[in-house]
């Protein structure tokens, strides 16, 4: 399964279970089972760089197993190949998504006007409320 030119995962890498689907076939979706669990060993595996590694790993994703195997389920359609191609797509995704290396955030201080202008909406804000308190007369 190629994810860029420089990065490829084996087949062998990945493990593949079929189940039953839920959702709208009749009783079709009682006898097939065209839905796709596919499982990827993010910690073992020997194809990906350590540096995407460590990214996917560092994501806070329900997908991703206490042991590090990532699982992904696709039951999006009725037949199980194209279920397995729906899964295979998602993973790529998931892993181009991980080479994407994010920039440092540089910590900056708010400037001057941004804290003034904060400031006068407070005092705006507390003129409203002490207003409201001491009530409105209709003359």
């Amino acid at each position: 399964m190629r994810i860029t030119s420089a990065l490829a995962i084996p087949d062998s890498e990945l493990t593949e279970r079929f189940l039953r689907a839920d959702g709208p076939g009749g009783q079709h979706v009682n006898r097939t089972e065209s839905a796709v669990e596919l499982r990827f060993d993010v910690v073992h595996s020997p194809s990906l760089p350590d540096d995407v590694r460590e990214r996917l790993l560092a994501r806070n994703d329900r997908r991703l197993t206490d042991d590090g195997v990532l699982v992904i389920q696709a039951r999006r359609f009725r037949d199980q190949a194209r279920n397995r191609e729906d899964a295979r797509e998602r993973l790529i995704e998931l892993i181009r998504s991980a080479l994407h290396v994010p920039k440092k955030r540089i910590a900056t201080k708010p400037t001057r006007a941004s804290r003034e202008r904060r400031l006068a909406g407070k005092q705006k804000r507390g003129r409203i409320k002490r207003n409201r308190a001491r009530g409105w007369s209709e003359d």
